[in-house]
């Protein structure tokens, strides 16, 4: 069974109904794995799962969240079993921001982030005083931070943890880039398509929405060495369980590692 929640009202009251009951039982029998997942390429990358989790006894159900404010709130509340929709620094911010006892089950794989113009083709013809258009979500601006150090745009003070950088350690910028970061990162990919700005950073499960690819479309490209795996999230007290190891071992499988590798075509790579 696949619940699409789509709309940010059905989430929120699902997110309320379930925090006032979900302490009390949990999210699904033994035999039952339910995953909170954003739709691109986390639950296709489940639907995929499904066959291989059934030979082994267990029923997958996705629950499709478009927010990212509400997987983990799910998680904790016990509405779900896991969720897999965050990479490693977004989990660590959020789970020591919010106090959840959380465990990482592992990575599955990587999003390449990328910056996408209709202005430009090459960064060399980026002019000075470009407007730049970043996600709200600050556990991403290392990230790309570092996309725009490594291009020679931008330069941060000596010694800073780039995973965890911001805007303000930025010390040098040649070109007098404007950035803009207050959207949510789910309609970054709607403010490309309407060309707001010079340079627009989208996440490939949202570039993939409009038809981007990182590689052929991106004119700057996070390096292949992305320490951003997307990981699955779990409750501390649930992470030996047979029904997560199960979880994990089918998402580590070869026919799933082939089948993200086949799928994206490099926009997501698969890891363990």
């Amino acid at each position: 069974m696949k619940k699409k929640l789509l709309t940010l009202g059905l989430i929120g009251l699902v997110a309320i109904g379930l925090g006032a009951c979900g302490k009390k039982e949990a999210a699904s029998s033994d035999k039952t794995i339910k995953v909170g997942a954003s739709p691109m390429p986390h639950a296709v990358i489940l639907e995929k799962a499904k066959p291989l989790l059934k030979e082994k006894g267990y029923d997958l159900e996705i629950e499709e969240i478009s927010d990212y404010k509400i997987p983990n709130k799910a998680l904790d509340g016990k509405n779900i079993d896991a969720n897999f929709f965050q990479h490693i620094p977004y989990y660590e911010k959020d789970v020591k921001d919010k106090g959840y006892k959380f465990a990482n089950a592992g990575p599955v794989h990587i999003e390449k982030m990328a910056f996408y113009s209709k202005r430009i083709k090459d960064v060399k013809d980026l002019k000075e005083g470009a407007q730049v258009l970043v996600s709200n979500s600050q556990a991403d601006w290392g990230r790309l931070i570092t996309i725009l150090q490594d291009a020679d745009l931008v330069k941060v003070k000596e010694g800073t943890d780039l995973t965890k950088a911001t805007f303000d350690d930025i010390t040098e910028n040649p070109k007098k880039l404007k950035f803009k970061y207050d959207i949510d990162p789910a309609i970054m990919a709607t403010t490309y398509t309407n060309d707001e700005a010079d340079l627009v950073a989208i996440n490939a499960n949202f570039a993939q929405s409009i038809n981007l690819n990182p590689e052929k479309d991106g004119v700057l490209v996070e390096k292949d060495n992305s320490p951003y795996a997307n990981i699955v999230a779990v409750r501390a007290e649930d992470k030996d369980s047979k029904k997560i190891k199960a979880l994990m071992d089918v998402l580590h499988s070869d026919e799933i590692q082939k089948f993200i590798t086949d799928e994206w075509k490099g926009s997501v790579t698969a890891v363990k």
